[in-house]
């Protein structure tokens, strides 16, 4: 394995669940930074998976739910969008035709739909995240 001088990004992955009723899962996070906020749900890759599976597996530990294929959106790396430190994180969505019903685990308090056009406080850019994909991916959809 090789080994860096210079100091390199984490990696994560969220997912963006969509229902047909325009609602949104998140998570209410149960640990800093951010705890009790909503965001949605994600986390840290593990090195020896794909980007998307990832993604299911975070989404499915955090929430209960499996989600088979799930679509990339885009990246999204602002520097100062965790306070830990360097992370970029790799977004993916999936519609489901109703609410499935979701059970926190993992690092997550509480998981809950919410409609997309009235969201509680959002942790890290979760917000600007999810304005970007209703401009780029609803909008487009409706």
């Amino acid at each position: 394995m090789y080994t860096y001088q210079y100091p390199r990004a984490a990696l994560t992955v969220d997912a963006i669940l969509i229902s047909k009723q325009n609602s949104v899962l998140l998570i209410e996070r149960g640990r800093e930074p951010y705890k009790g906020k909503w965001a949605l749900p994600g986390g840290f890759i593990e090195m020896d998976e794909p980007l998307e599976v990832a993604c299911q597996r975070e989404l499915e530990e955090e929430t209960g739910i499996r989600i088979g294929e799930l679509k990339q959106f885009k990246a999204f790396g602002a520097v100062d969008r965790d306070p830990r430190h360097r992370t970029i994180s790799v977004l993916f969505y999936a519609f489901t035709d109703d609410e499935l019903i979701a059970s926190a685990g993992d690092d997550a308090a509480k998981a809950q739909w919410f409609s997309i056009h009235e969201l509680p406080e959002l942790a890290f850019d979760h917000q600007l995240i999810l304005d970007e994909f209703k401009t780029e991916i609803l909008n487009n959809n409706e």
